[in-house]
């Protein structure tokens, strides 16, 4: 790999976010807000635009297909990669399938944790949770934010030795 190749995927993985943070900032900043309550933990992009008075049809459309694009797209990527690592893996020995299984065991619960949080997440700003216990939305909606910092050390420290 070269240092021109490696210098144009850093800046398009810096290019991707910023564009997307800096539309959803202008599609934001012109809504007339009717309210100031917001309903959650914390606040997020999409909890300030169902408090708007005015028509957020395109930032829905903008932050659905944005959304997308960050989730499903490096999804679908990662679980292709994991299908032909594991078709290889799995056509050897023993002994290959055992050291398969005990790498990507931790890759894979980071995975389905990281899914389980965004996919909450998801679900909690874009329909009406209001049947859900207040406690249990709470915890929920924390649960992104606190757990998958904590959960990926722990997960990838135990496969350490020294650690262990």
């Amino acid at each position: 790999m070269t240092s021109s190749k490696v210098a144009v995927l850093i800046a398009l993985t810096w290019l991707y976010p910023f564009i997307g943070v800096g539309v959803t900032i202008s599609l934001s900043s012109p809504l007339q807000l009717c309210g100031n309550i917001i309903k959650t933990v914390y606040c997020d992009n999409y909890a300030i635009v169902k408090l708007a008075c005015s028509d957020t049809r395109v930032n829905n459309i903008f932050g659905l297909s944005y959304t997308s694009l960050v989730v499903f797209v490096p999804l679908s990527l990662i679980l292709y990669t994991y299908m032909r690592i594991l078709k290889v893996c799995f056509s050897g020995s023993k002994q290959t399938r055992q050291k398969a299984v005990s790498t990507c065991t931790p890759h894979l619960a980071s995975l389905i944790n990281f899914s389980f949080g965004t996919l909450f997440q998801i679900l909690h700003s874009r329909f009406d949770m209001s049947s859900v216990p207040i406690m249990l939305r709470n915890i929920l909606s924390l649960y992104f934010l606190t757990c998958q910092p904590l959960f990926n050390p722990l997960m990838y420290g135990l496969q350490m030795t020294k650690i262990r």
